[in-house]
């Protein structure tokens, strides 16, 4: 009784330190109150977005699309299409474990996708993972099945929901590869006009994303993406696929031929309209699939390089193929195949810049086109005997012969007349050794590749009035080319006419524009008289070049590559139509055909015929020139259209061949040049020249190679222009031009 009481005795000691207890406890709570009042009132904003930052919330991009690229026609060459990523949510595919089989199931009927995999991953990460790529970039029509089973009533397929994008597809799969380039996976763009117009092209992502609002609820806002602009081009895709048409055939007429690899190492095409600088085609082979650029196969065939990107002499197989294990080996020879020929790789033209060095001697005042020059087969200079074409001489002949019969010695002479400070004053003119800046990605610039007039010795002169010793691009050439026969304009070649908007309103309108008149009217006149010759000249070189029913005029084009002596060629042929009044210009280039002897311009010379027999009629340009019955027959088998017959001058009739022939028996050829002959040359002088010609007429025919033989040397001659074939020259630097 005692104890209990002592145990409950609550003493008065107690109770003060209980009451001291609870006024501290009270007053901590009021200090920690007006903290948590101070803190809320001066930086509540503050901690509030930090604490939301830390927070996890929806966060989707939406992509954009991808402008396209269209011919001049409205042909799409590029376009972005939707695509759809296959998406897991294991966290909601685990939600109920009703939903899993069902899921599975469907992912694997309609996808394919293997569901042992997609359960073991579901598996270790059911707690985890909202978001696993099961497949990706599929059509609306290979996910319309399975949207199908997950929206069904009482569907219990959970999980899976589908990530929108878009992929580039080119419907024309190889058509202008080269001009319209390809983009990565991210969307940007890779060489031709998808690089150099990437900014246009692309657009700016969307976003769609929640946040906590005042009363910290979830909501969501979407920024919807700004689509790309589309760019409309200046090439005509039918065109285009009768360029592309021509050079396939002919990598396949010579493939394999001489040696194992392609038919050449390089053949490319540019159609440009003279009074523009609008590109209507521009191609070359080897070409690639633009869906699929990365396709190994499609290199053999192609020259082999080493380390430093340079050629080894050796070609791709299959087999050689498969040894390269290195890969930046292996992007060298991509980056070969992707790069544009015509803009991007350089060489020594040949005789195409023959006309070139006429034009810089006549407005230059050097020469007025009316003088005569004697060829003896070679010229003596410095320490060089440079040979022309027809090693036995041509004799005295005139500045437009001269242009048709590609004789080197004519143009040596008139370069000597001009002195190296006014040619070398008009290549930069012509604007060789600087960039056309042509809207595309890779144009090589080609200053370092010029001779200046510090760096320029008489032997350099003489070669480079023939188109040796310096490079050019393919761009370059045409562009300076057009200026000559248009009347002296100098055009920026361009591919791109109007830039527009996803909406379809016009953005930008691309003019052509004028940027020098590299000659005058009078001298491109003279041009255009002269190269006409070299196609219907009696000893004009292109004659090959002319499709049926039409007149052409041009100039024909063989460069020596280095090393010389290697029997290498590039062979060229650069033209325009009609005759009379241009209005397109065509230059082909063969790198090194792949046959024994390559100096021979007919392997350019026939792709050009056979690209404007389909491209004249198409492009709405008349017929001037009465068919015979065989050309009939060619075009009805091409079912090419016969625009309107030609119209034959008085007095004149037709030969077998096409050829007029005038009322006194003379061909058409052979009286224009007569009639273009200065006044002052004599008999005596065209005597003369008839001596050289008779020298190689006389040659035998080898019957299987249908050139003529030199009986004293062996070597082959060309029976009409008496240029030996596949020679050996003198000198650091030589040319040819043979036609057959």
């Amino acid at each position: 009784m005692g104890k209990g009481k002592a145990y409950n005795k609550f003493t008065i000691k107690m109770q003060k330190k209980l009451v001291v207890l609870f006024l501290c406890v009270l007053l901590a709570f009021v200090g920690l109150f007006c903290r948590l009042y101070t803190i809320t009132r001066d930086n509540g904003e503050k901690y509030k977005k930090q604490v939301l930052s830390q927070q996890k919330y929806d966060s989707t991009t939406i992509p954009y699309k991808r402008g396209s690229i269209l011919d001049a026609n409205g042909s799409v060459l590029a376009a972005s299409e939707k695509v759809y990523n296959v998406i897991l949510d294991s966290v909601a595919v685990t939600d109920k474990e009703e939903y899993l089989e069902p899921t599975l199931s469907a992912l694997n009927s309609q996808f394919g996708i293997d569901t042992s995999s997609v359960r073991a991953y579901i598996a270790a990460n059911s707690e985890t993972s909202r978001y696993h790529v099961l497949a990706k970039r599929l059509t609306y029509e290979e996910i319309s099945g399975f949207l199908e089973l997950q929206e069904a009533k009482d569907s219990k397929i959970k999980g899976i929901w589908f990530e929108e994008e878009y992929t580039r597809v080119y419907p024309g799969n190889t058509l202008a590869c080269d001009i319209v380039g390809f983009t990565t996976n991210d969307n940007v763009g890779q060489y031709g006009l998808e690089e150099f117009y990437n900014d246009e092209l692309s657009g700016v992502p969307g976003r769609e994303y929640g946040y906590l609002n005042d009363d910290s609820n979830l909501e969501r806002t979407t920024i919807s993406p700004q689509d790309g602009n589309s760019i409309v081009t200046t090439i005509d895709a039918n065109i285009q696929s009768i360029v592309e048409k021509y050079l396939l055939k002919f990598n396949e007429e010579y493939k394999d031929n001489f040696h194992p690899g392609n038919g050449a190492n390089n053949i490319g095409c540019i159609i440009m309209e003279v009074d523009s600088g609008e590109i209507l085609a521009m191609a070359s082979y080897p070409n690639f699939d633009l869906n699929n650029p990365r396709n190994t196969d499609v290199l053999v065939g192609m020259p082999v390089l080493d380390e430093k990107g340079q050629k080894t002499g050796e070609y791709l197989t299959q087999e050689s193929l498969e040894t390269i294990e290195s890969e930046q080996l292996m992007y060298l020879q991509l980056d070969a195949l992707w790069k544009n020929f015509c803009i991007a790789d350089t060489y020594e033209p040949g005789s195409v810049a023959k006309p070139f060095t006429v034009a810089a001697g006549i407005e230059s005042g050097s020469i007025i086109g009316t003088e005569s020059y004697n060829c003896e087969g070679l010229l003596h200079v410095g320490d060089h005997d440079i040979k022309c074409h027809n090693e036995y001489g041509d004799g005295v002949l005139t500045v437009q012969q001269g242009i048709e019969r590609s004789c080197n010695v004519v143009m040596m002479r008139i370069g000597q007349e001009m002195g190296i400070h006014n040619f070398a004053r008009f290549q930069h003119i012509f604007n060789f050794g600087l960039k056309t800046n042509i809207d595309l990605q890779g144009e090589a610039r080609t200053a370092s590749l010029i001779y200046t007039e510090k760096t320029m010795g008489p032997t350099d002169l003489a070669t480079n009035t023939f188109g040796q010793t310096f490079n050019t691009t393919m761009i370059q050439m045409i562009s300076g080319f057009c200026s000559l026969i248009n009347g002296g304009y100098y055009y920026e070649p361009h591919m791109v006419s109007k830039i527009v908007s996803p909406s379809g309103a016009t953005v930008q309108n691309i003019e052509p524009r004028i940027l020098k008149q590299t000659v005058s009217e009078t001298t491109s006149d003279t041009i255009v008289e002269f190269c006409n010759t070299v196609v219907t000249g009696e000893y004009g070189t292109g004659k090959t070049a002319r499709p049926a029913g039409y007149m052409i005029g041009g100039k024909t084009g063989t460069a020596e590559t280095l090393p010389r002596g290697n029997d290498e060629y590039v062979v060229s042929f650069m033209g325009y139509a009609p005759a009379d009044d241009p209005e397109i210009a065509i230059y082909v280039v063969v790198d090194r055909p792949n046959v024994r002897y390559q100096d021979d311009a007919k392997y350019a010379t026939r792709i050009v015929r056979n690209i404007l027999t389909e491209a004249l009629p198409y492009m709405g340009i008349f017929m001037t020139e009465e068919l015979t019955d065989k050309e009939r027959e060619e075009l009805e088998a091409l079912q090419v259209e016969i625009m309107m017959p030609a119209v034959v001058n008085d007095g004149e009739e037709e030969t077998a061949d096409g050829e007029g022939i005038s009322a006194d028996g003379s061909q058409e050829g052979e009286e224009q040049s007569e009639s273009q002959s200065p006044d002052d040359a004599s008999e005596g002088e065209d005597a003369e020249r008839e001596e050289y010609i008779e020298v190689w007429k006389e040659f035998p025919i080898d019957p299987v190679t249908g050139y003529a033989v030199d009986p004293n040397t062996g070597n082959y001659v060309d029976p009409v222009t008496g240029a030996v074939i596949g020679g050996s020259y003198e000198g650091d630097n030589q040319e040819e031009n043979k036609e057959e």
